[in-house]
């Protein structure tokens, strides 16, 4: 054979192989598979993503789910593969300016479109959500009755948005998800082997609480927190915040700051070539970085180290728009800390745009300044409560110091979980404490279980604290 039909061949096996190599890569960002990092075994991508508020105050968590199901799904992620929890009571809420859209950012699009609603309403509670990830069919009530199938060679990615205290997430009733609960159904799922790898997202305040000294370094799980175990989150795109929400939108928040982070990262970048702790260390910065103290959160993140080095394309998928770009010299636009709000203070900025918005005979305006003396008049009870609370337990005055947690890092919140829900319980039944305000001092409570004080003393001292007007 003459030297130019050798070269023709190799020419043709060469053309074969890019061929076969980018039709591969096409094929993994356009569809439910993925292919691990260390071996060749291919699985499925996996998604279950929680919106744990209702009540249109709460906003952002909802629009923070949505954004997140449009990046899934543009990732290659299909819709059988994506489980969502959202209570559903914004985009055609009375006080929505755009009935049946939901935005994420100043200049966003609509994210509500398409989402499908596997759980709404009641049907999102925690027994549902536990199930959905045990897989248990048969436990689910109401909803669309879907759990993940996924098994020992899937990647699974679960996003929870919410409002969250010391070792507690919100469900948009009047339960709470305890942290203990949600470590032992993640161990059970390594147990049945209904994963390869998971990671985890939780948007919330103290949601390091909800990992810290309880997350196991060997179930292949990463997990990453808002802000860390006595900390809030802050929420953005807020009124009065730069840059501030259009101006129909004049009394609540667009977003969570910790999610706009990692969900305009995601937007930015080709998630094929960029790692989890690539994604990290950026959210990290943009979400704390202001230096003073109770300004921002501290991003932080447990469980399985080595999962940093996995590309977000494993879990998320990547947007097939950004294919070429790159990370040197690229990222998010910065948050001005101006633009933050305390995520517990936005019901309160929420009630005085709403006392600004309206004409001041207005039975509108009256409502709204009713609404925000008994909120006031409320926390300064809750205040007052909690503190009688852990003197009359502990028998001691100077109690300050037990408001928050005093543990040291690396240790959980409380040993006897137990101990912790029946505080948490009596608190909640006795004071009218709830997530977004009162529940702050879930923390105070754990200190009360790891002082050995009797379970049934302390439950007598909160109903006495409460019983004070």
């Amino acid at each position: 054979m003459s030297s130019l039909g050798h070269f023709q061949i190799l020419v043709f096996l060469l053309a074969l192989l890019i061929f076969s190599a980018e039709s591969r890569k096409t094929k993994l960002q356009n569809s439910d598979e993925i292919e691990s990092n260390d071996d060749n075994a291919q699985g499925t991508r996996w998604a279950v993503l929680v919106a744990g508020s209702n009540e249109f105050y709460n906003y952002r968590h909802q629009a923070d789910i949505c954004h997140a199901y449009q990046i899934l799904r543009k990732g290659g992620l299909k819709d059988e593969n994506i489980i969502v929890f959202m209570y559903d009571d914004i985009a055609f809420h009375p006080e929505n300016p755009r009935p049946g859209v939901i935005i994420n950012r100043p200049d966003g699009d609509d994210v509500y479109q398409g989402v499908p609603m596997d759980y709404t309403g009641k049907t999102v509670n925690v027994t549902n959500f536990f199930n959905v990830l045990l897989g248990n069919e048969s436990g689910i009530t109401g909803g669309s009755g879907r759990v993940l199938k996924s098994g020992p060679n899937d990647h699974v990615f679960i996003y929870y948005a919410d409002h969250g205290s010391p070792g507690l997430l919100a469900m948009p009733g009047e339960e709470e998800l305890h942290a203990k609960d949600f470590i032992n159904v993640l161990e059970k799922m390594h147990h049945q082997k209904s994963y390869k790898k998971m990671v985890i997202y939780v948007e919330a305040c103290e949601s390091g609480s909800m990992f810290e000294g309880l997350l196991k370094n060997n179930l292949n799980i990463l997990a990453v927190t808002a802000a860390n175990a006595k900390e809030s989150s802050w929420g953005t795109y807020c009124p009065e915040t730069y840059p501030p929400p259009p101006p129909e939108y004049d009394s609540t928040c667009l977003g969570d700051t910790f999610s706009i982070s990692w969900l305009e990262d995601s937007e930015l970048h080709d998630m094929s070539k960029e790692t989890l702790e690539q994604q990290y260390k950026a959210v990290k910065r943009r979400t704390g970085s202001d230096p003073e103290p109770g300004m921002t959160s501290h991003v932080c993140h447990f469980g399985t180290e080595e999962l940093l080095k996995d590309y977000l394309v494993s879990y998320i998928g990547t947007n097939p728009d950004n294919k070429n770009f790159t990370l040197a010299g690229f990222t998010s636009p910065p948050i001005s800390n101006s633009s933050f709000v305390n995520t517990r203070d936005i019901p309160l900025l929420y009630l005085h745009r709403k006392i600004q918005k309206y004409p001041l005979e207005s039975p509108e305006r009256q409502e709204a300044q009713k609404k925000l003396f008994d909120e006031m008049n409320h926390r300064k009870q809750i205040d007052q409560s909690i503190i009688e609370i852990l003197r009359l337990s502990l028998k001691q005055t100077n109690v300050l110091h037990l408001l928050t947690s005093t543990r040291t890092a690396g240790q959980p919140l409380v040993d006897d979980w137990d101990c912790f829900k029946t505080m948490v319980n009596s608190f909640k039944n006795y004071c009218g404490a709830k997530i977004d305000y009162g529940l702050k001092y879930s923390g105070a409570l754990a200190n009360i279980c790891n002082m050995g004080v009797d379970v049934k003393q302390t439950v007598s001292a909160i109903e006495q604290a409460c019983s004070i007007k």
